[in-house]
């Protein structure tokens, strides 16, 4: 695909939406959220599976789609081989795909959700939004409540575009955008002096809630009423438990603004909190902005 129709593309609205496939139990699970979701957006849908293909398995996914409902012409199934990250990204940068559609792992023993290795790359690479489902259903799943990390970065703004257009669709009841203050002294400042820290405390989150204010000015928000809120802790951590606490359906993220590498494994990236157990269902929003446009040629 001509790179050009990528360049500057907003983030939204969702035209294409792609799905990541495998025959897995939770496959019918999986491909009645992606038909619900490229109904609501009125979006093409292509259902993207990695691997050789076959009579059986081809039978198998007809069967899926057929007992869905699917209608013929409002879907592409696409078959490749190759490694399974760089097969799924090609496919998504050569379709001009907005939207992936990926989903988790329940840990059987603790009831906590993770990302395996494929989903985890997919994320971090990934040049368009990725959505990554915890608990895909049948019936589809509904979300109302969705809290944004408000991260002070100029993708935020598109991010917070893309999450008003996604919750105007949805009718979401509740959207939340948080912003997290890491304070590592604040702790040594609170044993030292309660007043002092607490004061400190209350300018800090003044800051921050005019800061969101201010951000909230640079989009059309419509009818949607969005909440703000700071919250103190370690950045990943804070809004992972703020999200998990509010009972949110969805936590929406920036984009990582490059390839995470073994020095973001071993100094931990916000993202990587998040991605090792998911609170929620969780939306990356990727802000196809300056600069970004010569990373998806490599």
């Amino acid at each position: 695909m001509d790179l050009k129709v990528l360049k500057n593309k907003p983030s939204w609205p969702f035209e294409t939406i792609g799905v990541a496939i495998a025959f897995s139990p939770r496959l019918e699970m999986l491909l009645a959220e992606a038909k619900r979701l490229s109904e609501l957006f009125s979006a093409k849908l292509i259902l993207i599976h990695v691997g050789k293909k076959s009579a059986s398995l081809e039978a198998d996914l007809q069967v899926i789609i057929t007992k869905l409902g699917f209608i013929e012409g409002t879907y592409t199934p696409i078959w490749k081989e190759g490694h399974p990250v760089d097969t799924i990204l090609h496919v998504c940068k050569d379709n001009a795909v907005d939207l992936l559609i990926a989903g988790a792992v329940e840990r059987e023993s603790m009831l906590r959700f993770y990302i395996g290795s494929v989903s985890r790359e997919i994320c971090r690479k990934a040049k368009c939004s990725v959505l990554m489902l915890t608990e895909p259903s049948i019936a589809g799943t509904v979300f109302k409540n969705i809290v944004v990390n408000g991260v002070e970065h100029p993708k935020t703004r598109h991010t917070l575009g893309t999450v008003l257009y996604f919750a105007q669709k949805e009718k979401a009841d509740r959207v939340t955008l948080v912003r997290e203050i890491h304070m590592p002294a604040m702790a040594m400042s609170s044993a030292e002096s309660g007043t002092e820290a607490d004061k400190l405390k209350q300018e800090l989150i003044e800051e921050e809630t005019a800061g969101l204010h201010d951000l909230l000015q640079q989009v059309d928000s419509g009818t949607m009423k969005i909440g703000v809120e700071s919250v103190f802790g370690k950045t990943g951590h804070a809004i992972a438990s703020y999200a998990k606490q509010q009972g949110a359906d969805l936590l929406v993220i920036n984009s990582t603004d490059h390839h995470l590498t073994i020095l973001d494994r071993l100094f931990t990236h916000d993202i990587e909190f998040i991605l090792a157990d998911l609170p929620c269902n969780l939306l990356i929003v990727h802000s196809r902005v300056e600069g970004e446009l010569n990373k998806l040629s490599h």
